[in-house]
């Protein structure tokens, strides 16, 4: 079938292409019998209107595109979904794109959604560069990173301060008497890790008078399989640790069946803490304790911040540090 258009529309209702414009954008202007004439007609023929044609008339699609590492991750999933219900509240639709953490996927995945007329765009992403930082300068319309950090701080962005949050984790570790704490990192190329949760580990050992011991961190992917072999590398150790930080929660889960499967009793053996505070953090037995960033409320203050931003509100503070906590359950004494 072809794309029915507004001009099939306006011919088989017999009025006018202006008379349907209005029918479908809700203009209160139109007398019901007629307005009951071109819905029929719509019905009929199935039109649907183009929001792109309708966006190139009112310079405005009211779509947003959402640039994501990997929708089927929780703490990815959780966070789309705070953005995807303020976008309902001030009436935008998404446009959702997996970007596998893949830079060239990243950037072409930019300028398809710009080019699909999207009024703005939430991004993503474990490692902004350089070049992707150019690239949303140039970008005509608002960008805004969640859980996403730009080391330039030029780029709109809402996050948790990781630096900390790590380093309160570790400081709570030493003071129930750890001396010897691995730390399971995410990617280590990646700022957030390398720049901010690396040196919170760094900065308590130091305040705490440890010795820093390379040996002890142990770089995963995020994912629970790199959990499980992050902890049979700390199992190999001639001194193990008593307790293991962890840069995620799936990754934690990793390491608690890893050690379980080796016949190890969580807490008594390792005290293990994650990081995220996602659902899997009560699924998991013993419940883990973590680091609580609050995922679903970054995503919508990202988004909300995007729709100031689209709407050319004042915005007084566009890189937004929102509260985290430990959240303390079974997998630490």
């Amino acid at each position: 079938m072809t794309n029915v258009t507004i001009y099939d529309v306006a011919r088989e209702a017999n009025v006018s292409m202006a008379t349907v414009s209005r029918v479908v954008n809700g203009n209160p202007n139109v007398k019901p019998t007629t307005r009951k004439k071109v819905l029929d007609a719509i019905e009929r023929l199935g039109y649907r209107p183009n929001a792109v044609a309708r966006g190139l008339a009112s310079k405005k699609t009211t779509t947003v595109g959402v640039i994501i590492p990997d929708i089927s991750s929780t703490f990815f999933a959780e966070l789309a979904r705070g953005i995807e219900d303020i976008a309902t509240m001030y009436k935008y639709n998404i446009i959702l794109s997996n970007s596998d953490q893949n830079k060239e996927k990243e950037l072409h995945l930019l300028n398809t959604m710009l080019g699909k007329q999207v009024d703005g765009i939430v991004f993503m992403g474990g490692n902004i560069t350089e070049e992707h930082v150019e690239e949303f300068k140039r970008s005509p319309v608002p960008i805004v990173l969640a859980a996403s950090v730009d080391l330039t701080e030029t780029i709109p962005s809402v996050n948790i301060n990781y630096e900390q949050a790590v380093f309160d984790v570790i400081s709570m570790l030493v003071e129930k008497g750890h001396r010897k704490i691995a730390y399971v990192t995410g990617v280590e190329t990646e700022p957030i890790n390398k720049v901010k949760k690396t040196a919170g580990y760094m900065r308590a050992l130091e305040e705490a008078g440890i010795a820093y011991d390379e040996d002890l961190i142990v770089e995963g992917d995020y994912s629970y399989d790199s959990g499980i072999e992050a902890f049979e590398k700390i199992d190999e150790l001639d001194e193990k640790p008593t307790a293991i930080f962890v840069a995620a929660d799936e990754m934690a889960l990793g390491v608690i069946h890893g050690a379980q499967d080796k016949g190890y009793s969580i807490p008594d053996d390792f005290e293990i803490v994650g990081f995220d505070n996602t659902r899997l953090a009560v699924m998991v037995r013993p419940q883990l304790t973590t680091v609580v960033q609050p995922t679903y409320d970054i995503g919508a203050v990202a988004m909300r911040l995007l729709t100031k931003l689209m709407n050319k509100e004042e915005v007084e503070d566009q890189i937004v540090e929102l509260p985290h906590r430990i959240e303390y359950r079974q997998t630490t004494k």
